[in-house]
């Protein structure tokens, strides 16, 4: 009659590779969430936006709340591949706790997956509604985009029905957009001040922003659109008040020199 060969009769939370896995679950926890944070943080570049600074924290604040999930699931899987060798032609013992059948490790398992995922629903709809803000400010200009395979067109229709091929706004300046698309799909991603947003066919979708720092950036597809999906490139220029008005000014069709910052008196 075959036996199972048990090597400790203790509860699996006496075991002593259960208390390795605990010790290296500690010491891993704040070295992932550290560095996973900040290369994450760090690849993101500056921001430029008040939007991208609360992306960049929220990111920090995910990664830190998913570092001792990460962090066990490490541990395991060391203490496993250095502490579980079985050598020769015959079947390892079996364990003597199956953690899985445990009531208990299944009812923490479940509360803590629970309570990690209600604290990112609340915490990301919390950021969201910050972000979105703008859309309701009387004072925002409002600036239509349009994408098309495989460029991206501007249009400023309260300033003298202006139109360009490369985004000028002020700085300081709450920005609505109403972007949307002459063919297929796009997503229109101003890199450095954390706003994307789908450009649907025959749709208006919008966002907001208000850039807060002075400067050139990227604008991006970030779907994929087409043979030239990855030349879909832009820039934003980002200028003072005043060099903004001389732009609109300076530029075809444009009743701008008598420009001033929307929901100011006329």
């Amino acid at each position: 009659m075959a036996t199972t060969t048990r090597y400790f009769a203790g509860p699996w939370w006496k075991r002593q590779d259960f208390r390795r896995t605990g010790i290296l679950w500690v010491i891993l926890t704040p070295i992932i969430g550290y560095f996973c944070s900040e290369i994450q943080v760090g690849a993101m570049g500056a921001p430029a936006s008040e939007v991208m600074a609360t992306t960049e924290h929220l990111m920090r604040v995910f990664t830190w709340a998913a570092s001792p999930v990460a962090a066990f699931v490490a541990a395991m899987a060391i203490v496993s591949l250095l502490g579980k060798r079985h050598h020769g032609n015959t079947p390892p013992p079996d364990s003597e706790d199956v953690i899985e059948t445990s009531p208990r490790s299944i009812a923490v398992w479940m509360v803590s997956s629970a309570l990690l995922c209600l604290f990112a629903l609340v915490v990301g709809m919390v950021a969201l509604q910050k972000d979105n803000a703008a859309l309701l400010d009387p004072k925002a200009i409002q600036v239509n985009v349009t994408g098309q395979q495989w460029v991206w067109n501007f249009d400023y229709p309260g300033d003298g029905g202006v139109r360009s091929q490369v985004l000028h706004l002020p700085v300081d300046q709450p920005v609505v957009f109403h972007v949307t698309s002459k063919d297929v799909k796009h997503s229109f991603w101003i890199v450095q001040m954390g706003i994307k947003i789908d450009a649907n066919p025959g749709e208006s979708t919008e966002t907001s922003v208000t850039p807060n720092k002075i400067g050139t950036f990227d604008i991006r597809c970030a779907e994929l659109c087409g043979l030239l999906h990855a030349y879909m490139q832009n820039k934003v220029i980002v200028q003072s008040k005043e060099d903004y008005a001389a732009w609109l000014a300076s530029q075809p069709n444009s009743t701008a020199n008598t420009w001033t910052e929307p929901g100011a008196a006329a």
